[in-house]
């Protein structure tokens, strides 16, 4: 047992408290005895108190002791689950009454196997681990020390391999060590398991079309084994080689001239039977394969495009395309230097694709252009999509107050069957609807399950932020009951004086009714009201739903990618104003200088007709309507540049212009404006050991790089950026296994694309045990690498404490004395002083009566 003090600096306050109390008995002499008392009773309650500050308590030793195993069960150590059972089972025969003992298991994060008790510990069947891809020792001690309670003498065994993988044990060592943690390790060893990786993959960085490359694959097995590689470029399967592969490590080399160009992506994927872990069995590579440029030319599915007969096709290479063959990988749009849109539904696209070719525009500087016509810019849905965030122009018409009144009544399926993706592309739909209507414009929100549900009655548009609220709410529950929501969709809409009156029935269900749907929608006729409907998935009723819109004069929409559903509501409200399309003949304004003007010095051709847009603030608009609506505008965009053509290229709107002897001249020059205007500048991305990619200007003149990585979904990836020197850049990348692209740009606006290979965790390198780490931890924090089980139990060097605060006592102790204090200064030394005296007097008369009693009463004995 012994006292201690948790802050004692507050004990540095006697120092002043002795100066007063000697300047004080040095002026005042304490002749009375009962000042003598009464300043001894001051000086206790004063110490009393300062020490209880100081927040005292008293140790007291304890028997109890925490011993937990720690195992590893990472995806290295697959299959060695009974072994570290088998071992901890055998230490807990050894294990004493005052061992508290728990089980816990770890690889990326930590779980409870069994949690630490005094009772008897079984290893049971152990449970699934959720994430074997890593071994983070580090963050499993510090997880498990933190459970355990600080005053008693602890031990923690680690069962592992030693291989981790993330985080890093060294850094947390000392403080294991300082808080007196003993760790013990057990090496575990995973000699059964077989295993074939790949473990790089090399193609050229920079090759030419037609030149035969070399692609090299490094191979490395336990153990000679049979396999086959396969060689995928852009996701299509290019070679198959049948290979035997000795134990250690093999090299396999593939041959092959590549015809397409821009950034390849080649995969390499082994096949190995028996194989237990597949993810070491891929890996990727990208090289730039030059050549002429190459155009990507997209035009709507059943339609044509007349623009593959008016770019050159000598100078250019021009693939063309309809919406529905573009391409799901971001790949894909690396190989371009250039997409064009002709006259495209954005509903035929999909969210996901145009974020891909977004991405390429702003971070590797591929050009893009759209051209107009009755299926582009609003009236193709592009409303808040990723394509209109490229364009130099707006799709929403501002400053047109002239527009019909509209009336818009959205009949959305909320069932338990839209959950997910479903519900949430419809609602974010929905919303975007509303956007493009005018304050004063009439809405209307109904839900359905299986029944309906009016969020947002029928009525003028007054607050669009409480409404776009009011339908992101709704959450998906219940059945399908269609006919009676449309019914009230009608009934909302049919008393209301509008010239334009519309309903957007959206479903992914069916729903069976005995009541006419073709009585509905005539007699909604009647009060010039039409009617599109859009099925999603393949549960949709597609045949009714077709027919409603027939019926209803609308559009039928049959979905399969969900990501269409809000440019397909988007469109459906631009159509109903039918205010997009501007169609008076005109002389388009030139307002813009070289290399446009050199096309106009004869005059400038009569124009049919446009879609309207709005031109973003900064971008320059080459040519103008009278209404001064852009009808052709550019813009940088990122490293990329975007035009957008608002007239269209089949003649029927572009008039005199499609006659117009410089009407080729016109679209290659504007393919030319375009086209990246940048040479690729040398630069070097290795991967560092921790993990990093080190950017390297070759030149060593650039000073400063934008750097841009994007992954192979096109999704933005977050980087972290450390300038090494002058020309080197560190960039930390948290992102999953697989293939992501750089886009490296310098002050000069110089620019160089190239992908990159994160490849599969460490957790899946063919490695041996890291004995060493394992006794470092051991050494460090003086425990012991074990090698039998008795040994988990044996006496720990720390002994466990119990600590009890006396603070609370302390101040019951200085309350008495200053109470007794109070007292004394009260009533006076001589008044308590004569009521102990009275008290005594009071008993010694009543001895000396007894007495004299007990005298009287013999003298009488006597005589008798």
């Amino acid at each position: 047992m012994d006292l201690r003090i948790d802050q004692p600096f507050w004990l540095l306050l006697a120092i002043p408290i002795v100066i007063y109390i000697s300047w004080f008995l040095k002026k005042k002499t304490l002749q009375k005895r009962e000042h003598w008392v009464i300043f001894f009773l001051r000086f206790s309650a004063i110490f009393c108190l300062l020490f209880a500050v100081a927040r005292p308590y008293i140790t007291f030793p304890n028997q109890d002791e925490q011993v937990v195993f720690l195992v590893d069960r990472s995806a290295s150590l697959k299959g060695t689950d009974s072994d570290a059972a088998s071992w901890i089972e055998k230490s807990l025969q050894h294990r004493k009454n005052s061992q508290y003992t728990g089980i816990y298991s770890f690889a990326k994060g930590i779980q409870t196997d069994s949690g630490l008790t005094k009772d008897t510990v079984q290893v049971t069947k152990w449970q699934d681990m959720a994430d074997t891809s890593e071994t983070n020792i580090s963050s499993a001690l510090q997880l498990v020390t933190n459970m355990l309670e600080t005053n008693k003498a602890t031990r923690v065994i680690l069962l592992s391999d030693g291989l981790e993988t993330a985080g890093s044990i060294e850094n947390q060592l000392n403080y294991f060590k300082h808080n007196g943690i003993q760790i013990d390790t057990v090496l575990l060893k995973n000699d059964q398991m077989t295993d074939a990786a790949i473990t790089n993959f090399q193609t050229p960085n920079v090759a030419h079309a037609g030149e035969e490359q070399s692609l090299q694959i490094q191979v490395e097995t336990t153990e000679a084994t049979d396999g086959e590689l396969l060689i995928a470029l852009n996701d299509e399967t290019i070679a198959k080689k049948k290979v035997a592969l000795d134990a250690g490590k093999n090299t396999v080399t593939f041959k092959h001239i590549a015809k397409k160009q821009g950034l390849l992506k080649y995969e390499a994927t082994l096949k190995v039977a028996n194989d237990p872990f597949l993810e070491n069995n891929k890996w990727m590579s990208v090289t730039n394969v030059k050549g002429q440029p190459r155009i990507l030319l997209v035009h709507g599915d059943g339609k044509s495009t007349a623009l593959s007969k008016l770019i050159v096709q000598k100078e250019l290479v021009v693939k063309t395309i309809s919406a529905s063959e573009l391409p799901s990988t971001q790949t894909s749009y690396l190989q371009y230097d250039a997409i064009i849109f002709d006259n495209v539904p954005g509903h035929e696209v999909g969210e996901a694709k145009m974020g891909m070719i977004e991405q390429s525009v702003k971070n590797f500087g591929i050009g893009f252009m759209m051209t107009g016509g009755d299926s582009s810019y609003g009236l193709g849905g592009y409303f808040k999509t990723p394509i209109e965030k490229l364009l130099p122009v707006e799709m929403e018409v501002k400053g047109k107050e002239q527009l019909p009144s509209l009336g818009l009544v959205i009949v959305m399926d909320r069932s338990g069957s839209m959950t997910g993706n479903k519900i949430e592309l419809a609602k974010e739909a929905a919303a975007r609807s509303v956007e493009l209507l005018r304050k004063n414009d009439t809405f209307g929100f109904i839900a359905f399950d299986d029944r309906p549900w009016s969020i947002i009655d029928t009525a003028p548009l007054k607050n669009k932020k409480q409404v776009i609220a009011d339908i992101l709410s709704v959450n998906p529950d219940g059945g399908t009951e269609i006919f009676q929501s449309l019914q009230l969709a009608y009934q909302q809409l049919e008393p209301l004086k509008l010239q334009r009156k519309h309903i957007i029935l959206l479903t992914d269900g069916q729903s069976s009714t005995s009541s006419s749907y073709e009585q509905l929608i005539e007699g909604g006729k009647q009060s010039n009201i039409t009617l599109s409907t859009v099925a999603i998935g393949d549960d949709a009723d597609r045949r009714l739903l077709e027919e409603l819109a027939r019926f209803g004069t609308g559009r039928f929409y049959d979905v399969r990618d969900e990501e269409t559903v809000p440019s397909i509501l988007s469109r459906e409200t631009s159509m109903m104003t039918r205010t997009y399309i501007e169609d008076n003949p005109f002389y388009p304004m030139i307002t813009s200088g070289a290399p446009w003007n050199a096309l106009f010095t004869d005059g400038v051709p009569q124009m049919n007709a446009y879609i309207a847009t709005t031109a973003k603030q900064t971008s320059k608009v080459i040519a103008k309507s009278k209404q001064k609506d852009p009808v052709i505008a550019e813009w940088n965009y990122g490293l990329g540049k975007s035009i957008a053509y608002t007239s269209d290229t089949s003649g029927k709107w572009a008039g005199d212009w499609a006659r117009w002897d410089k009407w080729s001249r016109f679209w290659n020059t504007a393919v030319s404006e375009i086209l990246p205007s940048y040479d690729e500048i040398p630069y070097t991305i290795s991967q560092q050991s921790d993990g990093s990619y080190l950017v390297t200007d070759a030149t060593k003149h650039a000073a400063f790089m934008d750097i841009a990585v994007v992954d192979d979904n096109g999704g933005k990836v977050e980087i972290t950026e450390e300038a090494v020197a002058p020309g080197k850049t560190k960039v930390y990348i948290d992102h999953k296994p697989g293939l992501v692209y750089f886009s490296i740009k310098n002050e000069d606006d110089g620019m160089y694309k190239a992908g990159v290979t994160i490849p599969y965790s460490k957790e899946y390198q063919l490695q041996q045990p890291n004995s060493e780490l394992l006794k470092q931890i051991a050494d460090t924090t003086g425990g012991k690498v074990l090698k039998e089980p008795s040994e988990a139990f044996r006496k720990l060097p720390k002994s466990s404490f119990e600590q009890q605060n006396i603070t609370t006592w302390l101040l019951l102790i200085a309350m008495i004395l200053f109470f007794i204090d109070i007292t004394l200064r009260r009533f006076g030394w001589q008044t308590i002083r004569g009521i102990f005296m009275r008290g005594n007097l009071t008993k010694a008369k009543k001895t000396e009566e007894i007495k004299r009693l007990d005298v009287e009463a013999l003298v009488k004995n006597k005589k008798k």
